[in-house]
């Protein structure tokens, strides 16, 4: 299952400080939820691959089920049929890892940043940072995965054709061309958050000019794949219509399709829901203005007493301070956090300088500056407050996370047009 763009990634989530992440996600934030992403398996394309710990599950899963495959197929590998099953779920996930590539190359040829790929549960994530910027573009990120997973089980028949079936090297072929067989079709699906899906939602922008209707019909056409799952995939393996005769279901069997339905729909459901609340959010991200958000602040020298600086600042209407050096310079931002912890009877006596926050590379921030750019710089510097100025270098204001937070919020909850 892939995740990337406004295509549905849970965070993308899909998906990220991506474009739908909370403007107060920190860099130190970033970087742990990156490393807690699984094991570093290496950077193609400077693109780092995580395996996530559940993919170990799912490897030893494969390697039993595929074993129990091979004790009927090939009986005489005794226990060497589990070392055959573990080299399945690896190649297996090497073909997902080519998937979730062919994604990546689209994206970068695209000049779509893509943060990472991992390797999971149900199949592979990659997450790609910003949405396509035209349909066309969007068709193609989504389709080249399903296509490379069709060539794979291209060539993975073309192998079957050199060697003798019924071997080791016939059976594991056979089963790589089937399992990317299902990888394509299953993505092909028209719903989010699945590549049909985007390719979908990429049919409709086209057609409608609007990016948002394509996520709506291709969202809503996700959950309503997800309810089939639930409701079909048992019903089809009881039948045998997937290949298991109704007679030899047992009751654990009908318990386990029940569970992978239930997996699997609550998977497709969720990410159609954020799907829907990231293009939501990308509809009202151009609202975030920097200019708009930024507080009235007033300048004052660092040796100031808190109190005389309040009394300047609630004369002027302002709601932030700047310390300023002698030739009016600004060096520093008192946080309105230190502000709130000294008491009251002791603001006369504690100078602004002991209370502000140096301003350092990344702290200011142009006054035009909105959406995507603006929630991108300030992740790139995470702080509480940053200095506003025009573009002549004049002080503007100060810009406080929590009013950015705040207004990201509100933006969430308006409903889309």
């Amino acid at each position: 299952m892939d995740e990337s763009g406004d295509g549905g990634r849970p965070r993308s989530g899909g998906g990220g400080a991506s474009p739908g992440s909370p403007p107060g996600d920190s860099k130190p934030q970033r970087t742990r939820r990156e490393s807690g992403g699984g094991l570093l398996m290496g950077r193609p394309f400077g693109v780092p691959v995580y395996v996530a710990p559940s993919w170990f599950l799912v490897a030893a899963l494969i390697t039993w089920v595929f074993g129990g495959q091979l004790e009927r197929v090939l009986p005489e590998l005794g226990s060497a049929r589990y070392l055959v099953s573990l080299f399945f779920a690896v190649a297996f996930y090497a073909s997902v890892l080519v998937h979730e590539l062919a994604h990546t190359v689209a994206a970068l040829r695209f000049k779509l940043p893509v943060r990472r790929i991992q390797l999971q549960f149900f199949g592979g994530v990659s997450e790609i940072e910003k949405e396509s910027e035209t349909p066309g573009r969007e068709f193609v990120l989504a389709f080249v995965g399903p296509l490379l997973s069709l060539l794979l089980a291209g060539a993975f028949y073309a192998g079957m054709q050199a060697v003798e079936p019924g071997t080791v090297p016939g059976v594991l072929l056979a089963g790589l061309m089937i399992s990317n067989l299902i990888v394509a079709a299953f993505n092909l699906l028209p719903g989010l958050p699945l590549d049909g899906g985007r390719m979908l939602r990429a049919v409709v922008w086209k057609i409608t000019g609007k990016p948002m209707a394509g996520t709506v019909a291709a969202a809503w056409v996700g959950r309503a794949l997800a309810v089939a799952v639930l409701l079909g995939l048992p019903l089809l393996t009881h039948t045998g219509l997937l290949g298991n005769p109704t007679e030899e279901i047992g009751g654990m069997d009908t318990v386990t399709d029940a569970l992978l339905a239930a997996i699997l729909a609550a998977i497709i459901w969720t990410g159609a829901g954020n799907s829907l609340r990231m293009a939501r959010l990308r509809e009202h991200l151009p609202g975030l203005r920097a200019r708009t958000l930024t507080r009235r602040a007033v300048p004052v020298e660092s040796h100031t007493p808190l109190s005389e600086a309040l009394r300047r600042a609630n004369e002027a209407g302002a709601r932030a301070l700047v310390v300023v050096d002698g030739l009016g310079d600004p060096t520093g931002l008192v946080r309105e956090a230190a502000i709130a912890g000294v008491p009251e009877h002791r603001r006369p006596w504690v100078a602004v300088s002991g209370l502000a926050q140096d301003i350092k590379d990344g702290m200011k921030v142009s006054a035009e500056l909105a959406g995507e750019a603006l929630l991108d710089t300030l992740r790139a510097t995470p702080a509480t407050e940053y200095l506003v100025v025009e573009e002549t270098g004049e002080i503007y204001g100060v810009l406080s996370t929590a009013d950015v937070e705040r207004a990201f919020v509100q933006a969430m909850a308006r409903p889309s047009s």
